[in-house]
Parts: C-alpha cells; sequence; structure tokens
C-alpha cells in the first residue's frame, strides 16, 4: 500500500481564496488529495482551537489561504490573522506540536497555481518531518 501522504486541513475564505482553489480543480493541477477545505468568510475569523482541534483530529498540517489585502471584511484583516497564526503557534509549541505545521499564505481569487506551489511544498516538508 502506497503512503497516502499528509492530510491537511485548508481554511479558504469564501470570496478570495476559495475561487482560486476551486479553479485549480477546473485546470486540473494536481496537489495533495488529503488537502480539505473549510470555507471561512474571513481569515481572522479563525479561532486558534479550530486549528487545535484539526491536530487533535489526526491532521498533520493546517494551512490557512488568507484574504490579504482584498479582504472584503475588514482592512486589518492581515494583522488580524498574522496575531491569530502567531498565538495559535504559540499555543503548538506549549503542547509539543511543530509550529511549522501551520502555515498561511494570501491567496487571491485567481491565484491556483500559487495555492498549488505552496500545498505541494507544505505537504513535502510534512511528509519530512512528522
Amino acid at each position: 500500500m502506497t503512503n497516502p501522504g499528509p492530510k491537511i486541513l485548508v481554511f479558504s475564505t469564501e470570496k478570495i481564496s476559495d475561487p482560486a482553489i476551486d479553479l485549480a480543480g477546473l485546470l486540473k493541477m494536481h496537489y495533495q488529495a488529503r488537502a480539505y477545505t473549510i470555507i471561512v468568510p474571513c481569515s481572522s475569523a479563525i479561532k486558534p482551537r479550530w486549528v487545535m482541534f484539526a491536530f487533535e483530529q489526526g491532521f498533520d498540517g493546517v494551512f490557512i489561504a488568507a484574504d490579504g489585502t482584498d479582504c472584503p471584511y475588514d482592512t486589518a484583516c492581515t494583522d488580524k490573522t498574522a496575531q491569530i497564526l502567531t498565538n495559535t503557534q504559540k499555543q503548538m509549541k506549549e503542547r509539543g506540536i511543530d509550529p511549522a505545521r501551520l502555515k498561511m499564505a494570501a491567496i487571491c481569487s485567481v491565484c491556483s497555481e500559487p495555492f498549488v506551489k505552496y500545498i505541494k511544498s507544505f505537504s513535502e516538508y510534512l511528509s519530512q518531518n512528522n
């Protein structure tokens, strides 16, 4: 039996990053088959406990496909999301979880190729370090 690769949870934003992820699928761009997406309105709404719960449920990594400066809901979205990431990584360290298992990148609505590259790179890291 072949190794199916790491299990990655992707938090994707409804109006910004999710269209890029959908486009990657439509264009048949290949990336980690065990990447599961949860759509949220804004990346600054993600709760650290959600990320920690994903690790408790067996996910190898969590990727936040953030709004960046394009967020329609909050002009401070990038800063707030970065603070959430920092706080969550602190909790991860306290629980003995490698903070590099949580990644974030701004993914715009047409950034299918960058999304695929991020997930492939993240998947390789997780495969080598888990």
